[in-house]
């Protein structure tokens, strides 16, 4: 599968990642997708870029570059068993997609699984919040029919996370429990790369081969084409 917009990209804003917007764009066009978002890492997570990097996308990141649409976004950090994410409403209300991940320097002390299930719930409920990222965590386990019940409910995607698969394949059998999961409520999904350098831009292929294996599907994969993502995630 190609999948036609990648929703959780990193650029060198994200000090760990090593490509421009410019390089992450004309790979995405050398391999004819239609859009990416630039989900750079927020504050929370060391090293990461100020927030003046995301208040001032709106003015200064064009909505098309290299003849790629590219939505304005990042990758909030969980930081507490609440829910809590590391950015504020007023500057997430502004962003087109907002990706919901746990990265262990944010959030140190796990719980219990009914602490991590609720704790996904509640991330959930926030309004600006439209993905729930990488969250096959065994550290961070969670009753995956009760989010999954709520992520139909809200209208909100699940991600299945190709960089998972790749960096840490002991979660891939995770991974495969939620995508079954999403498949038999008719939860939908959005396959990205998590790139971190341009040429993985649209890599989904470790993720896509999973999904054939459990036959998941394909019309609640949200991101095969722009006009599919737009309509899911009420985009302009």
């Amino acid at each position: 599968m190609i999948i036609s917009v990648d929703a959780h990209c990193h650029s060198v804003a994200s000090t760990h990642a090593y490509s421009t917007v410019g390089e992450i764009t004309a790979e995405a066009k050398r391999k004819g997708m239609e859009a990416i978002a630039l989900t750079d890492h927020a504050i929370a997570l060391p090293d990461s870029p100020h927030i003046w990097h995301f208040t001032a996308m709106e003015d200064n990141l064009p909505d098309y570059i290299n003849g790629i649409r590219v939505f304005k976004g990042v990758e909030a950090n969980i930081i507490d068993l609440n829910g809590s994410v590391d950015m504020p409403p007023d500057v997430l209300k502004n962003l087109d997609v907002v990706v919901a991940s746990v990265h262990r320097p944010c959030l140190e002390n796990a719980g219990t699984v009914a602490q991590h299930t609720q704790m996904y719930i509640n991330v959930l409920h926030n309004p600006y919040v439209h993905i729930l990222g990488h969250s096959g965590t065994p550290r961070y386990s969670y009753d995956h029919y009760e989010v999954c019940k709520v992520a139909k409910e809200l209208g909100k995607a699940i991600e299945i996370n190709n960089h998972t698969f790749v960096t840490r394949p002991n979660n891939v059998d995770i991974c495969r429990n939620i995508a079954i999961m999403c498949a038999e409520l008719g939860v939908s999904v959005v396959v990205n790369s998590d790139a971190h350098i341009a040429y993985d831009i649209g890599e989904v292929s470790s993720a896509y081969k999973l999904l054939q294996e459990i036959h998941f599907p394909e019309e609640l994969i949200v991101n095969t084409s722009l006009e599919k993502f737009n309509k899911f995630f009420n985009l302009k």
